[in-house]
């Protein structure tokens, strides 16, 4: 089976994780950070998903899964150690046409996690296509060496770069020039050896005529 890859927005959604054990754990966690709400139903959990019960960060809907659990809910993650549970759980979650993921059952999903580098806005997304989740982790680690905060920082003034130019209402050509420009020039590295001013001469340089570079540079982040 082939799957096709997508991001889905997940801030303010709501995410019902079934399971309490360090699978749980990492899956609610990786949601919360991508601005999820998260159920969790569970016999027991992990001191950490006490934890974030007891902060207010999850909530705790008990120990049985109904299928009025669905009711309102955009994912599920079946991540219990019993596999019969998890497959009622995928076949109700199929009917109701809510998404569903049953951990390392790959039939029961109608789509699987893949692994994932972030730098602020840059996602990275890894999958094997369920064939070899510790390939994926591997090549993930290898990933995590290239790409460094300094892609989060770039991306940052990119934001602010593009909205400036674009206020200019030239044509889309020259945008993708300027564009293209910048990131193939030396920002990125300046960025990550913390040359903030090789970085301000750079931009200079190419953004001839458009908003004082200054200017967008000056409440930027020094690190």
């Amino acid at each position: 089976m082939s799957y096709y890859p997508i991001l889905i927005e997940l801030d303010g959604k709501k995410v019902l994780v079934v399971g309490g054990g360090r699978v749980a754990q990492r899956k609610a966690v990786t949601f919360l950070e991508y601005g999820a709400m998260i159920n969790m139903i569970s016999i027991e959990l992990t001191p950490k998903l006490k934890g974030m019960v007891e902060d207010g960060k999850i909530t705790h809907l008990g120990a049985g899964f109904r299928d009025q659990h669905l009711d309102g809910v955009f994912l599920v993650v079946a991540a219990t150690d019993d596999k019969g549970l998890n497959h009622k759980i995928s076949e109700s979650a199929l009917k109701r046409g809510v998404l569903i993921n049953a951990v390392d059952q790959p039939s029961d999903c109608s789509f699987i996690v893949p692994s994932i580098v972030r730098r602020g806005d840059l996602v990275i997304a890894i999958s094997t296509s369920g064939k070899s989740p510790a390939l994926a982790k591997k090549i993930r680690k290898e990933l995590e060496t290239q790409f460094g905060n300094e892609y989060e920082t770039f991306l940052v003034l990119m934001d602010r770069l593009r909205k400036e130019i674009l206020r200019k209402g030239l044509s889309q050509e020259e945008n993708s020039r300027v564009f293209r420009e910048i990131v193939d020039s030396g920002a990125l590295k300046a960025l990550g050896q913390g040359k903030l001013d090789e970085v301000e001469s750079i931009l200079g340089r190419i953004l001839t005529g458009y908003p004082a570079v200054k200017d967008v540079l000056k409440d930027f982040v020094r690190y």
